[in-house]
């Protein structure tokens, strides 16, 4: 199962550096997209170009800065100019730099802070307006040795799959940091990538990527 080079390019937030977690407001905008599934703590970069879109980042910028990623579900294509239907767990996003281009599109770095359930969806802007609640990502006191115990064995597990030119992520990561990070990366189906996020821990998570490896 090879993994994708940009495993590596993906701004990963260090525990160190971490800022205090923002909170998530009721009401959010929503960012869907066929082949985009975030995961909290992990970075990457966007390019923003249709119109709607290109109307809610200055939106979001106004505001709180947090941008809702969801996976558009199979047959989308019917009715990708209007609402089709999405998954109803995604990952808030901040947008944490920006730039516009001149031709009108924008350029965005997002960074994932915490798993939402999308409630319900305003219909009164070009783009897609939801009330969510945040899904906490259960990480109990007992968690914490299995979490270290099932990251260990990912990483050896990672290097056997690794592209020869390819080093594997900061050891210096924290474990969630690092699971998120392998989650987001390797190479899989959409639909599989929203089953690793909608798991109800980063340990759940862990177990099911070593699952996953463990049967390449």
């Amino acid at each position: 199962m090879p993994i994708r080079a940009v495993i590596f390019m993906l701004c990963v937030l260090a525990s160190a550096s971490a800022r205090a977690q923002t909170p998530l407001p009721a009401e959010i905008p929503l960012f869907p997209l066929p082949e985009v599934v975030l995961f909290p703590k992990v970075g990457r970069p966007l390019l923003i170009f249709e119109p709607r879109y290109r109307e809610m980042v200055p939106d979001a910028l106004k505001g709180s800065r947090i941008l809702g990623m969801v996976l558009l579900r199979p047959g989308f294509e019917d009715n990708y100019e209007g609402r089709p239907p999405i998954y109803g767990v995604g990952c808030a996003a901040e947008i944490e730099e920006y730039e516009q281009l001149p031709d009108g599109r924008y350029m965005i770095q997002v960074r994932g802070l915490m798993t939402f359930r999308v409630l319900s969806e305003d219909q009164r802007r070009p783009y897609r307006v939801a009330r969510v609640e945040a899904i906490p990502e259960r990480l109990a006191e007992a968690d914490l040795g299995p979490l270290s115990t099932a990251r260990e064995r990912l990483a050896k597990l990672l290097v056997t799959v690794l592209p020869p030119n390819v080093d594997p992520p900061d050891p210096s990561i924290g474990d969630a940091e690092y699971v998120n990070l392998i989650a987001q990366a390797l190479q899989m189906g959409e639909s599989e990538r929203q089953d690793l996020l909608e798991r109800d821990s980063v340990l759940a998570r862990a177990r099911a990527l070593v699952e996953r490896l463990e049967r390449r």
